[in-house]
């Protein structure tokens, strides 16, 4: 029996590769003859550069500039011209010295400067995974590492941050650089949200950076403020860029990758799954085996478990989920094609002991579903 195992992390106890990892070691105490391939995948976010090291890409390290100005050590992917940066490395919330969230000063500059290292790199292709942003600065400090300068009124550099774009006048482009005009930069991204408004960067994303209701509001001025500056530099359509979906992706770094650099917008789990040949690896198998931390309504739009469920439905293959907990009814997840999920919580029921046993409970999913496999594969056999 070949089985693939394509899992997406365990936010806040596992690695994509661990949860491949441990389900494995699980499959094989049941099926000891098991032919296991590992895809330890992502959706655009934290784990993307891993997946595409274990595709095989080469790992390259710079150091950049961090989320509040200190300096961060970031690795990004590398493969011939083609290079995957994850924002999350360089201007993400887990790289936040000492965990201190700073929601109106966070800078995305350390993800411009990522990307300028590709080029360096000799990447002509660019993917740019965008989630577990510490900023909400609408892609000025991007732009800013790549040589961009904002500036007020008097022509003087802004501070860094989204809230200091209240006082944005100018967009000066002059020292861009040059080699993006030959780059193909794709972002990966799964949400659709706008730039500002009700569905907006601030007021989605930002309270989980840290920003209160009234920082919101601050930041969301600012934030159409700095549409209206790009606007100024690069035409009316620019300024519209920002009601695009994915323009509020990674508090406005979507934005300023669509309109001032001239990105594609892609969902992020079919970037990840064409840089590992998902769909090429699927075929050859008899079960497929997915899951992330939590499977609920918002793992319907577009999360890593849909994504390679869809990849199995293609290629006609039996598709499984094990997630630490789902709120999802039988009927939502066999209309999203699985044919069966379980839940680490049926196991350790509180949620706390169950991250800290993740790794246990894992490898006992992989049992259970090596049982349930091999029921499957038996009931055929009688049917036939």
């Amino acid at each position: 029996m070949r089985i693939v195992l394509a899992p997406d992390k365990f936010k806040g106890s596992l690695t994509a590769a661990q949860v491949a990892s441990r389900l494995e070691a699980g499959l094989a105490e049941v099926i000891p003859a098991v032919d296991v391939v590992r895809v330890p995948m992502a959706d655009g976010g934290e784990g993307t550069v891993e997946a595409a090291l274990a595709a095989g890409f080469c790992p390259r390290s710079v150091v950049v500039t961090g989320p509040t100005g200190a300096p961060v050590e970031a690795i990004f992917a590398l493969r011939g011209e083609h290079a995957v940066v994850e924002m999350a490395a360089a201007s993400g919330l887990d790289v936040l010295p000492g965990g201190v969230k700073d929601a109106l000063g966070a800078t995305s500059r350390g993800t411009g400067e990522l990307l300028a290292a590709a080029l360096d790199a000799g990447a002509r292709t660019i993917i740019l995974g965008v989630g577990g942003s510490a900023s909400t600065d609408g892609g000025a400090g991007l732009l800013e590492g790549l040589g961009a300068r904002v500036l007020d009124a008097a022509g003087e550099p802004l501070p860094a941050g989204g809230g200091a774009l209240a006082r944005a006048a100018r967009l000066d482009l002059s020292a861009l650089d040059p080699r993006l005009k030959g780059t193909t930069l794709v972002l990966a991204a799964d949400v659709d949200n706008p730039l500002t408004g009700a569905r907006g960067a601030p007021a989605v994303f930002a309270p989980q950076k840290g920003a209160s209701p009234e920082q919101v509001t601050q930041l969301d001025a600012a934030l159409g403020t700095w549409a209206r500056v790009v606007g100024q530099a690069l035409g009316q359509e620019a300024a519209a860029a920002a009601q695009l979906p994915g323009a509020g992706a990674a508090g406005g770094v979507g934005y300023a990758a669509l309109a001032v650099l001239g990105a594609s917008r892609r969902p992020g789990v079919e970037v990840v799954a064409e840089l590992v040949g998902l769909s090429e690896i699927i075929e050859s198998a008899d079960a497929v085996i997915t899951g992330e931390g939590s499977l609920d309504e918002q793992s319907l739009g577009g999360k890593t478990p849909t994504g390679v469920a869809q990849a199995a439905r293609r290629a006609g293959k039996p598709v499984w989920a094990v997630c630490g907990r789902t709120t999802l009814e039988e009927a939502q997840w066999r209309a999203a094609g699985f044919a069966g999920v379980l839940a680490l919580s049926e196991f350790e029921p509180d949620p706390r002991a169950s991250m800290a046993r993740a790794g246990e409970l894992v490898q006992r999913a992989g049992q259970e579903l090596g049982r349930r496999l091999l029921a499957q594969a038996k009931s055929m056999e009688e049917d036939a």
